[in-house]
């Protein structure tokens, strides 16, 4: 019966990811797959084991969770993307300068207010002791997600109005206890992704090269692949243990659709093949090679108050140079990113008050796959960030707990000078002031 209630209680709350948006974490992958790590800044994470969210970090640890455990949560994430105009100019007909008297450039727009707004990242996690060898384990949860969105109009419309993409991660996993200290796990993933961009196109004479107003260009694209992750944990002594773990790459091809409307040009001139053309949908697709992450973490039982926690990670970004939309009836879009591997670094610790009392903190620096200001893409104005975080945890009894966390990330001071699209775009030029904040709340229960 305990199995069967269990299994219920999971599905539920799996239906219930479909109902929450995702939201902006470091670059655009989420470190937030569950709440119960906010409070540390996710140090430790690949070999801490305390509830059934290891089935993400490290599915080796879930040979520390004894009987059937569920664990479910969400993070509430807020990103603050504040812009200020620098220079910001808008795209000619064949880039470069205007065309003498017949040239234009189109003018005006505003900062785009806020381009972070709050949203929450789900989690879901189920692990099964089948012998004293052997444990099963499912999990469910968003690990790559983003979303900015301007005030439709500002200066820097023809670079990015609206950038959204949600993901949802199905991951059932196996783990095997070698020896009294060794411990194996194996995971596959199949990935969801959904995307929607939008942004102003500027229209020119196509003859004389005058700016004649403005159309809007939505694409709308889905796809799903499959990945892997896999894990060691190691019991190196009675007070110290250490935790290995890679996800590999997934790579998603997505198909969608590309609708072009018009928002500020005259009809008259849409009676032209080479302007009319262009309105209404059109066939895109897209492929993208979602980066692998490897994590090596250390957790060591200072005392019977005291327990210390560090990791290091690292993230391939660099398998993400580009992000090219094909487009049947009108030209391919592409927004070069030319993104670099970044690693992170994180400390924290937890200090146990009394049986049911845990506190925690953590900091952490958090490194931006965004090469430098002329490929920060307005879409993803990221920078390195710093973490420092604040948690609690409070057992109700031996197998029921709770899990609430805090934490502020600080990002570097951030300019743009993107001229990577002369011609589509123009040139975005400015400063970014941006922070985040992120609110956890996690329950978890061992039957």
């Amino acid at each position: 019966m305990k199995m069967q209630h269990s299994l219920k209680t999971l599905s539920a709350l799996i239906l219930g990811l479909g109902t929450m948006g995702i939201a902006h974490g470091a670059g655009f992958q989420l470190l937030e797959q569950n709440a119960s790590g906010i409070g540390s800044a996710y140090a430790g994470s690949a070999a801490i084991a305390e509830d059934a969210s290891t089935v993400y970090y490290n599915p080796a640890g879930m040979t520390m969770l004894p009987g059937m455990n569920v664990s479910a949560g969400a993070v509430a994430i807020k990103p603050s993307f504040k812009f200020s105009d620098g220079g910001t100019i808008g795209p000619t007909a064949f880039g470069g300068v205007p065309l003498g008297p017949f040239g234009g450039r189109p003018t005006g727009g505003g900062d785009g207010g806020d381009a972070g707004s709050w949203a929450a990242v789900p989690n879901a996690y189920f692990t099964w002791e089948v012998n004293p060898r052997v444990w099963l384990g499912l999990g469910v949860g968003a690990p790559f997600g983003l979303m900015t969105e301007y005030e439709q109009g500002w200066a820097g419309r023809y670079h990015s109005e609206k950038f959204s993409i949600e993901s949802i991660n199905i991951n059932p996993s196996i783990a095997f206890k070698a020896t009294d200290t060794l411990s194996f796990g194996l995971g596959v993933n199949w990935m969801q992704l959904d995307a929607d961009y939008r942004k102003a196109q500027a229209i020119h004479n196509p003859v004389t090269g005058a700016y004649l107003g403005d159309f809007q260009a939505r694409v709308k694209a889905k796809g799903d692949a499959w990945g892997w992750n896999a894990g060691v944990l190691w019991q190196a002594t009675p007070d110290t243990r250490f935790g290995l773990s890679y996800r590999s790459k997934v790579k998603i091809d997505a198909d969608g659709t590309t609708r072009v409307s018009n928002r500020s040009v005259n009809p008259a001139f849409l009676a032209t093949p080479q302007l009319g053309g262009l309105i209404g949908p059109h066939d895109a697709e897209t492929s993208v090679e979602l980066p692998d992450t490897a994590i090596l973490s250390v957790v060591h039982q200072l005392n019977e108050r005291w327990t210390l926690l560090g990791d290091v990670s690292w993230t391939g970004w660099s398998s993400i140079p580009e992000l090219k939309i094909q487009n049947t009836g009108i030209p391919d879009a592409k927004l070069d990113l030319r993104f670099k591997d970044a690693w992170r670094v994180a400390l924290g610790a937890h200090y146990r008050y009394s049986d049911a009392w845990t506190f925690k903190g953590g900091v952490a620096w958090d490194q931006s796959p965004v090469r430098d200001d002329a490929f920060r893409p307005a879409s993803l104005p990221d920078n390195d960030r710093y973490w420092v975080s604040l948690g609690a945890q409070y057992r109700f009894n031996k197998n029921t707990k709770v899990d609430v966390g805090y934490a502020h990330l600080f990002v570097k001071s951030t300019s743009v000078n993107n001229t990577s699209d002369l011609k589509g775009a123009g040139v975005l030029k400015g400063d970014y002031k941006s922070s985040a904040d992120l609110i956890g709340v996690q329950f978890s229960h061992q039957f």
